[in-house]
């Protein structure tokens, strides 16, 4: 069980660190692969979970598909890689970091107050779960609204990117 923590903490360290670099780089590429790792760090956590079907949907959609339309959509406008002229900071930093540390308080004490000090047990419960079966059924018939919605979106922003990159 303790191999399962090391994992846990070493992948959830690793989306920090990548999560922070997708808002700190300049580089807008960069960003984008920031953010590979960091999905790929939750499939990995969906791996542990016992979650297998998740985690590749995770893959197969979220890296394979929505990172790609960024860079498409990157590649499509022309968006400057990289702009050193102006700068892209702000006078907010402060307010942000408290913000966020508010943020992580009330995270951390919901949490607490969710599960005090309760050994989450993982069963039979969490492997039906993770069967494609029940996935494909609350997708397809609970969720299919907020399903269609999303696909809606994707869609909206490639048709946006290739007017914006037409050249009229």
């Amino acid at each position: 069980m303790w191999e399962q923590q090391v994992a846990f903490w070493i992948l959830a360290v690793g989306m920090a660190v990548a999560a922070i670099g997708v808002v700190r780089t300049k580089n807008i590429v960069h960003a984008a692969l920031f953010l590979v790792v960091v999905l790929a760090g939750a499939a990995a956590q969906y791996i542990l979970l016992a979650a297998e079907f998740v985690a590749w949907v995770q893959v197969l959609i979220y890296i394979g598909a929505v990172v790609i339309l960024f860079l498409f959509g990157i590649m499509l406008t022309r968006a400057p890689m990289r702009d050193d002229s102006s700068r892209l900071d702000n006078d907010q930093r402060w307010a942000a970091a408290a913000v966020a540390l508010v943020f992580f308080g009330v995270l951390v004490a919901l949490l607490v107050d969710a599960f005090g000090g309760d050994e989450i047990r993982f069963g039979s419960e969490l492997v039906a779960q993770g069967r494609t079966q029940t996935v494909g059924t609350d997708l397809f018939r609970v969720f299919v609204v907020p399903f269609e919605l999303v696909s809606m979106l994707l869609l909206a922003a490639l048709v946006g990117a290739v007017v914006l990159a037409r050249k009229d």
